[in-house]
């Protein structure tokens, strides 16, 4: 009986081990795979019609947390050095009372930018939808994608297997709080986006084409 139980704790930790292994050897994939589209150096960036920005937290006043405002700084960045024409600006809207997608319109229009720029993707709860939906809703098929370094290539990873041509652009302008925390967070979000594109996975919603070459006002809500 003890003979079997020992035989049992030793599979189970070599299961365990190499399942960790296993994460580990994805996120080296991930970041190792999506080296040659990541840039930090502006004029390095290809041109493309369409700068994504992917949603992070906004503050109860309304005001875009300073990651969020990095991303869409660094995106705005893009844009006056005709790096890129057209902004989709892609979050979480879940509630009537939370906006991702309209505080970053605001801070872009605050800075200048017109409203026939300015895409809206409210649908984009997490870096999986927002990829695809960018994709299937908005036909966006060349871009550049803007967010922090340690999400950069989980967002690359999946355009990439989406088929789709999209380049990142780095956009971290400090250190933040939580660093080493967001990037240990990146080792089961690797896992879940690899899980997701193994069974296709359809977005939380979809709903009409709305192309990014056409009037932004169709993105707002009515």
């Amino acid at each position: 009986m003890l003979k079997h139980f020992k035989k049992i704790i030793a599979v189970t930790l070599v299961g365990i081990i190499l399942l960790i292994c296993g994460v580990y050897a994805l996120s080296y994939h991930v970041e190792e795979s999506t080296k040659s589209q990541t840039f930090t150096n502006i004029s390095q960036v290809p041109k493309a019609y369409t700068v994504i920005v992917l949603g992070a937290s906004v503050r109860a006043n309304g005001n875009l947390s300073t990651m969020l405002e990095d991303r869409v700084s660094s995106a705005l960045s893009l844009y006056k050095e005709g790096k890129v024409k057209r902004f989709l600006l892609s979050g979480d809207n879940g509630t009537a009372s939370y906006n991702e997608p309209k505080a970053m319109k605001a801070y872009l229009m605050d800075k200048g930018v017109p409203e026939d720029d300015i895409f809206l993707d409210y649908a984009g709860f997490d870096t999986y939808d927002s990829m695809y939906r960018a994709s299937s809703v908005f036909n966006v098929k060349e871009a550049v994608v803007v967010t922090q370094e340690f999400h950069l290539p989980r967002a690359l990873y999946i355009a990439n297997q989406l088929g789709l041509t999209y380049y990142g652009f780095v956009g971290d302008q400090r250190t933040y709080q939580r660093e080493s925390a967001n990037k240990r967070r990146e080792l089961l979000a690797n896992v879940k986006a690899f899980l997701e594109l193994t069974i296709n996975k359809e977005p939380t919603y979809l709903g009409a084409k709305i192309p990014i070459d056409g009037p932004p006002q169709s993105s707002y809500p009515q």
